[in-house]
């Protein structure tokens, strides 16, 4: 059951900051002092009872038409690709929860949480919290070098909890003054997955090429990245941003790619997917003779490669060979991090990576806003090494410790909805065996795997048309599983759960009357 917490800027803030906020707000403007700290000290429901009844009333009414369409016909001004993948029908005129209403007037339920980044869905109330800022005059921009009492104080807490720590555990102190690697404890603050990402990477060019043209640690060996293959060997298995480093780490850019490495420059090399004698022989290769791998590079669900979920076994293996190779490590979270009770998905695996990507989720889709965290044993970089303008905004941060402190008060909910929806997915692949082949993912970011491509992309098809679920396949992607990806927002009870796998039945069953008839 999701439980209702109460919470005001003083509670999150502290009481020294926030007065301190109430005094320079009366100063600029002359609104009264005690006004405005009764603003600082009023809580805010994070999980109000209207709000969870509607969620449950809303979700029996998914696919119905609730409002009138909206008969637009801007077509604004995209790419040929945005134009050729624009579903406008889908496009959201207001958002509750989990759901939002489409520019034709119907429901839909976020099935994939609008792109992995609203875990805890549209208008959640308590990023109402982040209003009463505004109406303190909590300034959103700042710089690296003015970054505000807010972000100072999510790294902390983003520190203590990639470490298991509570933000008063004394420990903290003793974790933010180690040196060696797989320790995190730096936070570079970005805009986008993709640069922070980008910002790992390069930290470990940065030990072949130095940013300034200082000695480089491994200067003239050849830096290889290791990432995950697809399965047919390729790279298409892996994906870590949009930056041209990341695509070339997935294939892109060939042409560029084979001249880095005809150059010298670096190379890419892939490895199978929980394949631990194969990891172990591709490390052995590409440290010998002029070459030294750069960095292993993964994410623990492959959600842009068919949901696949490495195994703990596997990376555990993987990370200790890394380490006897001297090899950094990043654990790609954007997509995974801030789905779990405790929010990051390495610590349920028990893994020390030395560079972790976190974003999407935790800003809940107020603010863009990711994060590398990294290890003191890799700060190589200047502050301008990483650098964007609003990377250090104070309320994106604000937004950040709503989302950590409503998960933390309902990790037990999140547990179970997680299983809950695992299993009845597991269930559904038994009934279809015709159809389906099982499941993969995790939890919410479950997906339903099909033996056929165009099944899976008829699935999809049927449950965002006509179903109103927002879900979808990769079938652009060569070699690619063919699943119907998920990732439900964790305000999802399972009541909601029951009803979502009630649809998905709905249209398996059609489905396969219809393989029956064509028989």
């Amino acid at each position: 059951m999701i439980q209702n917490i109460r919470r005001s800027l003083a509670d999150l803030l502290g009481e020294e900051y926030t007065t301190a906020v109430c005094r320079a707000r009366a100063a600029l403007t002359g609104e009264d002092f005690q006004a405005l700290r009764a603003i600082a000290g009023e809580p805010v429901d994070f999980y109000p009872e209207s709000f969870a009844r509607r969620q449950e009333e809303l979700m029996e009414q998914v696919g119905r038409q609730l409002a009138p369409p909206f008969a637009d016909t801007e077509d604004g001004a995209p790419t040929h690709s945005y134009r050729a993948a624009q579903h406008s029908f889908a496009a959201p005129l207001g958002g509750l929860g989990a759901f939002r209403i489409g520019e034709d007037g119907h429901l839909y339920f976020a099935g994939k949480s609008e792109h992995y980044q609203i875990p805890l869905g549209h208008d959640f109330p308590g990023y109402g919290l982040i209003e009463k800022a505004k109406l303190l005059g909590i300034p959103n921009a700042t710089h690296n070098n003015t970054r505000g009492f807010i972000t100072r104080t999510l790294e902390r807490r983003l520190i203590a909890a990639a470490n298991g720590l509570s933000p008063s555990d004394p420990e903290l102190d003793r974790v933010l003054a180690k040196k060696e690697p797989g320790v995190l404890n730096t936070v570079i603050n970005l805009e986008t997955g993709s640069l922070a990402v980008e910002a790992a990477l390069k930290m470990m060019l940065s030990r072949f090429y130095t940013i300034d043209g200082a000695p480089a640690q491994y200067a003239g060996r050849i830096p290889v990245f290791v990432v995950m293959a697809d399965n047919a060997g390729g790279l298409a298995g892996n994906y870590h941003g949009t930056t041209v480093l990341a695509q070339t780490l997935r294939g892109l850019w060939p042409q560029f790619s084979a001249a880095a490495e005809k150059s010298g420059l670096y190379k890419v090399v892939s490895v199978p997917i929980n394949d631990s004698e194969a990891f172990a022989a591709a490390l052995r290769r590409w440290n010998e003779g002029k070459y030294k791998t750069a960095g292993f590079c993964h994410e623990i669900i492959l959600m842009n490669y068919g949901g696949i979920r490495l195994t703990q076994e596997y990376l555990q293996q993987a990370y200790q060979i890394c380490r006897a190779t001297d090899t950094p490590v990043l654990c790609d979270e954007i997509q995974s991090c801030a789905w779990y009770g405790g929010l990051f998905l390495f610590r349920r695996y028990g893994l020390s990576p030395d560079f972790v990507s976190v974003g999407k989720g935790f800003p809940g889709g107020v603010y863009p806003a990711s994060k590398i965290l990294t290890s003191a044993a890799f700060d190589s970089l200047s502050q301008f090494g990483a650098l964007v303008t609003n990377g250090q905004e104070e309320l994106a941060s604000l937004a950040y410790l709503i989302t950590m402190e409503f998960i933390g008060a309902n990790g037990p909910h999140i547990e179970e909805a997680g299983r809950c929806y695992h299993q009845r997915l597991q269930a559904l692949a038994q009934k279809y065996p015709q159809l389906c082949t099982g499941v993969e993912g995790d939890a919410h970011m479950t997906a339903l795997s099909f033996a056929q491509v165009e099944d899976a992309v008829d699935f999809c098809t049927r449950m965002n048309r006509e179903r109103c679920v927002d879900i979808s396949a990769q079938a652009y992607k060569p070699n690619c599983p063919p699943v119907a990806l998920t990732k439900l927002p964790l305000i999802t009870t399972e009541p909601m759960i029951d009803r979502l796998a009630a649809l998905f039945d709905s249209v398996l069953a059609e489905m396969a009357a219809g393989k029956e008839a064509a028989q």
